[in-house]
């Protein structure tokens, strides 16, 4: 069993347009959390975004390990915990999915649980309801998964050859308040068209025919067409990030964060463009991250996050 670690998870983007809770992308921004064993739990918080959240047990990525010790019967040690993030909240980059990874792997370090990286992404999965988050957080890299209520099959792609800008408002929409606007059932036509939708959006995606693949990731019938008007300016966005290089822009995740994908190389440009426009957002060039949650030995500065 481990006494000090370091657990770092990265960010993540779900759906991808039409991908609806089944496709996830593990992007380069993360939480990092340095763990060891104390007299009662007790987290500190470094990063501003972070200060209101609880500091004892009742902490959700406390709660998080407590349930994973709980499913194997184990005895979870009291932890000190330091931790930060560049992960915003309640934004749509999977910030809630990263805190459960980060939860499991307590629970998998401190209770000597060996958990495989398959049976971590399972528990995640059952935790959070579907596995796009919480796949590519664990595992990095372009997750597609399905989950029937008890398993989660999930196929794992380490990476994209493409380039990510992120368009991130001041504003906050939780999860559950975009969910509310989306209709319980879809006629058997309309179902068909987005689910085909899909299939051709991952077939252009993974075989590079990026004009096809933003085409038709734009198209999303799931979703989008009702969480629009939750997200100020997005067709202005889309509008822009299309006139500036990028092939796809969509929703990530339930938003309001909005994310454009160009071909690799012309992010940049993108990027700089879209932040001329819309002065007020945090706009931002990320790239993939292949490696998924990370546990070391090392620690890490107050003053400097993980890239």
């Amino acid at each position: 069993m481990s006494s000090s670690l370091t657990i770092t998870v990265p960010a993540s983007t779900a759906n991808l347009g039409p991908g609806f809770d089944s496709i996830g992308l593990a992007l380069s921004k993360y939480l990092n959390i340095q763990a060891s064993r104390g007299d009662h739990w007790h987290f500190e918080h470094l990063s501003p975004e972070l200060k209101e959240l609880p500091n004892d047990e009742s902490h959700f990525i406390c709660q998080m390990a407590q349930k994973t010790a709980a499913i194997f019967k184990a005895t979870l040690p009291p932890l000190t915990i330091k931790m930060q993030s560049d992960i915003p909240l309640a934004r749509g980059l999977g910030s809630s999915a990263a805190a459960v990874a980060a939860g499991i792997e307590l629970a998998n370090q401190f209770c000597g649980l060996s958990l495989s990286t398959e049976e971590k992404m399972q528990i995640g999965t059952r935790m959070e309801g579907h596995p796009d988050n919480i796949g590519a957080s664990i595992y990095g890299g372009l997750v597609i998964g399905v989950y029937d209520g008890e398993k989660t099959k999930l196929v794992h792609i380490s990476s994209l050859d493409v380039d990510i800008v992120v368009l991130i408002p001041s504003y906050e929409l939780k999860t559950e308040e975009a969910r509310k606007v989306l209709p319980n059932v879809f006629e058997r036509k309309k179902a068909v068209q987005a689910s085909a939708l899909s299939n051709v959006f991952l077939a252009a995606l993974l075989t590079g025919d990026y004009e096809l693949a933003g085409n038709v990731m734009e198209k999303d019938l799931f979703h989008e067409p009702y969480r629009i008007h939750l997200i100020d300016r997005f067709e202005e966005m889309r509008k822009c990030a299309r006139n500036n290089g990028a092939f796809g822009t969509v929703i990530s995740g339930a938003g309001p964060a909005v994310l454009s994908f160009s071909e690799k190389g012309k992010g940049e440009k993108l990027a700089q463009s879209l932040q001329a426009r819309f002065w007020d957002c945090e706009i931002e060039l990320l790239s993939v991250d292949q490696n998924g949650i990370q546990v070391s030995e090392s620690s890490f500065h107050h003053d400097s996050l993980s890239s």
